[in-house]
């Protein structure tokens, strides 16, 4: 979308009087109101001042880009504002703002505010513009200078574009949200491209999804490419490419640089097989414990439906067994299904572990490896223990990694024997390696260090029990659903596979019911201190939270994170504790309340729940400053 077709002469005020953030909101919404491009302007400040408490919309250099898009928006329009003495915006260089830029976009507008951000964004890199207007005494002055800007962006792009005699680059950028630093990025390659004399194509991968795609012809022309991203984009497109892959903000900041560095050629080619993650790597973007954690949840992703429906299924087998005897065909076959799903764990959590890292050659030799764990150690050290899921876990990083390995060692093998890579090379050398590794190194290790936990879990006293589950309890509300609560949730798992024992499991459930909960209790009770929206999030929280779902915490977590977790640990730690002191044991990993029947003494996991979820919530609630007013007359 054009800016100029939606940048309002009338709305727009030339002297802010406000001093503080909320107050410029407010005088900037006043505008819109009082010109009618809305109709209603308390519920307009709503989604307004909800997108500030998401993250600044401060975006640095003395600029500020405060967006809505909302059913009391008429049309679509774009405030421009200025503040001569500046005002604290909290914005992410922490600087004054000076210049203001209020976009209101009707609530079937297509995104369109977020295409007026991205010609926003890309015009505001001309330091020239940003200049003069801040010099701009009217309201036409201030689009004039506009039109000039766009008029000179698009002859440059089609000058640019038409001459074929110069370099191509093509060029890929994408910030985690999407919006002003995606554009930012491109508009700066854009112009550096320009001064250099280099032709460059930019693909952007932001809030509306991918825009300017780049063609296979046009990266099969380039001398190379430059992925400014933050988050993971497509790379398999750019193979035998020379790729330099650095962070957004370096797009914005350094780009002549970072096409410099893209002509010199002083760049590694990027081979596919090799990874299908980041070919190179600056800044630590994307670095190993990023990829770890990738790999290790990829494998946890694909285990959990075998441990929620074997698990769950056990325990309803359990349940069946009190009321029906051992002997019952119900139980039998409920255990014996629930016990088969179980047996495929670890193999499907070293499998796909390895299949992350190494691609499908991988898949086979993870398996083998995840599932040699399971079994008792027969090599070296004569154990009656196995490997387990530390044991599974390894086995699909050494898969995983032995495969990319093999890759790169026959990597220059004559085409016409590509053939016997997949079929012969990679699945008899990945197995065997795998194998003889697990065999006489992994199982004999691990298989005794499991036995020793295995002893320390079945022996340890009341108060270690306590702190053991008031531990796990409070990881699983430090990241809510990340590494860390995952850690917890899998060291339940492999005790109760490992024992049968399931009172790691309760103080873990305990704890990872708690967080949605909490902020369910805090909701309700707390009322004027959230808004429409945020007590409608507060309601489905209830059901998340029974459900064992902690993810149902997250939007609120990262709106306000301090409050959220520290309030939640402290809740989760306490719950965790509590399920140890009354002996609480859960036989299934997943369900919440909806499997507290099948609990050993479920009216205390129940009372568990109930006083870290009030402690939890009771913290927050009183903890949470009031929401700011919407509205000052």
């Amino acid at each position: 979308m054009d800016i100029l077709s939606i940048l309002k002469k009338d709305v727009m005020i030339m002297d802010l009087k406000a001093k503080t953030k909320e107050d410029a909101l407010h005088e900037m919404v006043n505008s819109f109101f009082v010109n009618d491009i809305i109709n209603d302007r308390t519920l307009f400040e709503q989604d307004i001042f909800k997108r500030e408490e998401e993250a600044t919309t401060g975006i640095g250099d003395g600029i500020a880009m405060p967006h809505a898009r909302n059913r009391a928006v008429k049309e679509a329009a774009v405030l421009f504002a200025k503040s001569e003495q500046g005002i604290d915006y909290n914005a992410l260089d922490g600087k004054p703002v000076y210049l203001f830029f209020m976009i209101a976009a009707p609530a079937n507008a297509n995104d369109i505010h977020l295409q007026a951000l991205a010609n926003l964004s890309s015009l505001l890199l001309d330091n020239n513009l940003i200049a003069d207007l801040k010099k701009a005494k009217t309201p036409l002055e201030v689009q004039q200078l506009f039109k000039m800007a766009s008029d000179k962006k698009k002859v440059g792009e089609i000058h640019q574009s038409e001459n074929k005699d110069l370099p191509l680059i093509v060029a890929v950028t994408a910030c985690p949200t999407g919006i002003a630093h995606t554009y930012m990025a491109e508009s700066a390659l854009l112009d550096a491209g320009k001064k250099m004399n280099v032709r460059m194509r930019v693909e952007t991968n932001g809030s509306e999804g991918v825009k300017h795609r780049l063609s296979p012809s046009e990266i099969s022309n380039a001398v190379g490419v430059i992925i400014a991203a933050d988050k993971k984009v497509e790379v398999d497109r750019f193979a035998e490419k020379k790729v330099l892959q650095t962070a957004v903000i370096d797009g914005i900041k350094k780009p002549e640089e970072l096409i410099q560095r893209v002509l010199d050629g002083n760049l590694a080619t990027f081979e596919v097989e090799h990874r299908n993650s980041s070919p190179s790597d600056d800044n630590g973007q994307g670095g190993i414990w990023h990829h770890v954690y990738q790999d290790l949840m990829s494998g946890i992703s694909n285990m959990l439906p075998f441990v929620v429906g074997g698990g769950i299924l056990m325990a309803i087998s359990f349940l069946l067994e009190q009321s029906l005897g051992k002997n019952s065909t119900a139980f039998i076959f409920l255990n014996s299904l629930g016990t088969n799903a179980f047996s495929f764990l670890i193999p499907i959590l070293a499998g796909f572990i390895a299949f992350s890292i190494g691609d499908r050659p991988a898949m086979m030799p993870g398996f083998v490896g995840g599932y040699m764990a399971t079994q008792a150690s027969a090599s070296i050290v004569k154990s009656s223990g196995s490997a387990g899921f530390i044991g599974g876990i390894i086995a699909g990083f050494i898969a995983g990694y032995l495969i990319l390995m093999l890759k790169k060692m026959f990597v220059k093998l004559p085409r016409s024997l590509d053939g016997l890579k997949p079929m012969i090379l990679f699945p008899v050398l990945g197995l065997f390696l795998v194998g003889t590794l697990m065999f006489f190194v992994i199982d004999p290790i691990f298989s005794v260090v499991n036995l020793f936990l295995v002893h320390f879990l079945t022996t340890m006293g009341t108060a270690n029990a306590i702190l053991l589950g008031a531990i796990l309890g409070g990881m699983q509300a430090v990241d809510l659903g990340g590494p860390v609560n995952k850690a917890a949730y899998t060291t339940a798992i492999g005790v109760l596979t490992a024992t049968g024992d399931g009172s790691m499991m309760a103080s873990v459930m305990v704890g990872g019911m708690i967080p949605p909960l909490a902020i369910a209790i805090a909701t309700t009770i707390w009322k004027n201190k959230f808004t429409e929206d945020e007590r409608k999030a507060g309601i489905s929280n209830y059901v998340l939270g029974i459900s064992f779902i902690t993810e149902g915490a997250i939007p609120f977590a990262i709106a306000d994170p301090l409050r959220v977790i520290g309030s939640c640990i402290i809740g989760s730690v306490i719950g965790g504790g509590l399920a140890q002191l009354w002996k609480v044991s859960v036989p299934a990993p997943h369900g919440g309340l909806w499997v507290v029947l099948l609990m050993h003494n479920p009216l205390y996991f129940v009372l568990a729940l109930i006083i870290g979820a009030a402690v939890a919530g009771t913290i927050y609630g009183i903890w949470k400053p009031k929401k700011i007013a919407l509205f000052k007359e």
